[in-house]
């Protein structure tokens, strides 16, 4: 028999667990980096402005559909906007198989630099340790990769494995405020350095002059991926709450949470590369280069408390990631509940071990397996990993979110969207009409630009 639906105890659970799933490596690693790539000030303006005019109404839409249909993203679309918009709902699943397979990979390269971090801080950092050289040699070790990912797996399955109040909503409501404290404890560290001024006027002192066209396309498609929207985590998410809880303050809390630990990190960043003379140049070179080759190496050389902060920012990452794997992976086990009636364990257990086994060819492909590293789809994206997120990043996600907006928008009648964001429970500031023009008009055109884009061969990966 199908089990009763899940719900979140309150609506401060589902807060916490849908932040967790949008705060990830898109926060702490991508947004810096294409940040850093687009010279600052006037990108991140038109980011927030693209948040507000893309992510938010995106995520009320995903949010809604999966209330109304208490179910997961198949059977949520399938019963709020028709019985062929199953197919939409089995590419968002599609997807986030997808991409927990590679992401597990890179959130085991977090334990890995835990690791490390906490045998400098006790033993002294080794003269004349490259850590580029290290990064490569770590990726390119087949059973160490195999090993990271394998640990990361098991816990994300663990937590999946006891539910949604149990396991999901509990770690959230345990992790989320020890990652917010190890950010602020690195924010205060990092504006003792002398570059943090020039870091934060960097960030948030506009020059357009500097901003190109590609980077306000950058802008619009992290706006919805760096959310968790395209993929049906927020639909599954939404699926567990209760009709006395705000969907409309929920999902702007979500939002600004989101998009402040992302500013958070990024001034944390900046203020270690302005503050040493050559990082500027070494930064720019790769999109690993922020974060697990230069700030290694910082910590215990230019970072206030660095030897204590360098071990608690891995654990930073490595919280942030498991909050988004475990995402990944309930949109799978919800589906599989919903659709065919097992139970929840069996359903972790399954969809864990066959997303483990495509997660096993991403581990092998930085070198260890030369077949694996030398697999080719995309032009300029050799390797199982690179070509997964690619097609995730340049694909996968946009045509998601662009469903979404499409079925929110055009298929959903208004008095069914409007039922939902218009309870009584919605603050003073929300126009729902508003709202629908975003859904049905500047949202879909927005992520139908990134489309567009990719057509024409630019790359989000």
């Amino acid at each position: 028999m199908q089990e009763e639906r899940a719900h979140w105890g309150s609506s401060l659970g589902f807060v916490l667990a849908a932040t967790g799933s949008a705060i990830g490596l898109g926060n702490l690693w991508k947004f810096p980096f294409i940040t850093w790539d687009n010279r600052g000030g006037a990108f991140v303006l038109v980011y927030l402005a693209c948040i507000l005019a893309v992510g938010l109404p995106i995520m009320m839409a995903e949010i809604l559909i999966g209330r109304r249909g208490r179910a997961g993203v198949v059977g949520a679309l399938r019963s709020v906007v028709g019985p062929r918009w199953g197919i939409v709902g089995m590419w968002g699943v599609l997807c986030g198989f997808i991409l927990l397979s590679y992401y597990t990979v890179i959130a085991g390269w977090s334990l890995f630099y835990f690791t490390r971090t906490m045998g400098w801080t006790l033993s002294g950092y080794p003269a004349g340790l490259q850590t580029g050289d290290l990064f490569g040699e770590q990726v390119g070790n087949g059973g160490l990769q195999l090993g990271l990912s394998l640990i990361f797996s098991i816990l994300t399955i663990s937590v999946v494995y006891l539910g949604v109040h149990r396991g999901i909503e509990r770690l959230a409501r345990t992790v989320l405020p020890i990652l917010f404290g190890i950010l602020l404890l690195l924010l205060a560290s990092a504006l003792q350095m002398e570059g943090s001024g020039d870091a934060i006027a960097f960030i948030f002192r506009p020059s357009f002059g500097e901003l190109e066209p590609g980077g306000v396309l950058e802008a619009l498609g992290h706006s919805f991926f760096t959310l968790s929207l395209g993929m049906g985590t927020m639909i599954t998410y939404g699926s567990y709450i209760q009709r006395n809880q705000s969907i409309v303050k929920m999902s702007a809390l979500i939002v600004v949470l989101d998009t402040v630990i992302a500013l958070i990190a990024t001034v944390i960043m900046f203020s270690v590369i302005f503050s040493v003379a050559g990082m500027e140049e070494q930064v720019g070179a790769s999109t690993v280069g922020m974060l697990f080759i230069s700030l290694p190496e910082l910590f215990y050389s230019e970072v206030p408390f660095g030897t204590l902060l360098g071990p608690l920012f891995y654990v930073l990452v490595a919280l942030a990631a498991l909050t988004s794997t475990i995402s990944l992976l309930e949109v799978v086990v919800s589906n599989l509940i919903d659709q065919h009636g097992i139970t929840r364990e069996r359903a972790a257990l399954a969809s864990g071990g066959t997303v483990f086994l495509f997660t096993v060819l991403a581990a092998l492909s930085f070198g260890a397996v030369p077949a694996l590293s030398g697999f080719e789809i995309f032009a300029g994206k050799a390797g199982w990993f690179s070509t997964a997120d690619h097609f995730v990043s340049n694909w996968m996600l946009p045509t998601g979110g662009l469903a979404i907006t499409i079925a929110a928008g055009w298929f959903m009648t208004r008095a069914a969207t409007r039922d939902e964001l218009v309870d009584g429970t919605e603050p003073g500031w929300f126009r729902y009409d508003l709202w629908r023009l975003f859904i049905r008009f500047v949202a879909p055109a927005a992520v139908g630009a990134v489309i567009i884009a990719v057509v024409f061969g630019v790359d989000f990966s």
